[in-house]
């Protein structure tokens, strides 16, 4: 969640343009080893946003962490990366490119008047280019605390079994002071905020 969840999360975030969910639940798909990592291995998320949408994050062990297929594939199953699904069909987005429910979905040019995107195709590049330029990189730190931010709140959801309200703007878990427990934890000194 907290490794190939960010980069997945995060496209997916951008792609709709929010902050983030209102409300999180998620569960386990598998068992936890005893004494070993608080975050689990394998899990199903569903992010909820303020206008209803759904965004589903899964996991399978069926994958490397490295994104490296450990299994084949079932017949129509999609995996490390995101699908988006809409009236006209779906879009599948992963490292090795694009694919749709039907193809003028991607050969169709979009309308002059669609967002366009900041482009990298190679993220360290883009930083030194910005570390020259002063521009702004493709993905900023508030894009990466958004996105990180959802991952977390999937693995607090599924640590604790209980579905969450997140408030986006406040960055709080809403009437739960136990999950908003797991939003930050003590820092240790001298390395606190008071030393900026």
């Amino acid at each position: 969640m907290t490794d190939w969840g960010a980069h997945h999360n995060d496209i997916a975030r951008w792609a709709l343009g929010v902050d983030g969910p209102v409300h999180v639940e998620g569960r386990p798909t598998c068992e936890m080893t005893p004494g070993g990592y608080t975050a689990a291995a394998q899990y199903h998320v569903e992010y909820t946003y303020a206008d209803g949408l759904k965004h589903i994050c899964r996991t399978t062990n069926a994958d490397s962490p490295f994104g490296k297929e450990i299994a084949p594939p079932v017949v129509g199953e999609m995996r490390n990366g995101i699908v988006f699904e809409g009236d006209n069909g779906w879009i599948w987005i992963s490292r090795a490119g694009l694919d749709a429910s039907d193809p003028g979905l991607l050969d169709t040019p979009l309308p002059a008047s669609a967002d366009r995107l900041y482009v990298s195709n190679d993220h360290m590049a883009n930083f030194f280019e910005c570390v020259r330029s002063r521009k702004a990189p493709v993905a900023d730190v508030e894009a990466g605390h958004r996105s990180v931010t959802m991952c977390h709140l999937g693995s607090i959801a599924v640590r604790l079994g209980r579905p969450l309200r997140w408030d986006p703007a406040k960055e709080q878990i809403v009437g739960d002071d136990e999950a908003q427990s797991y939003v930050a934890r003590e820092q240790r000194k001298p390395w606190t905020y008071e030393m900026v």
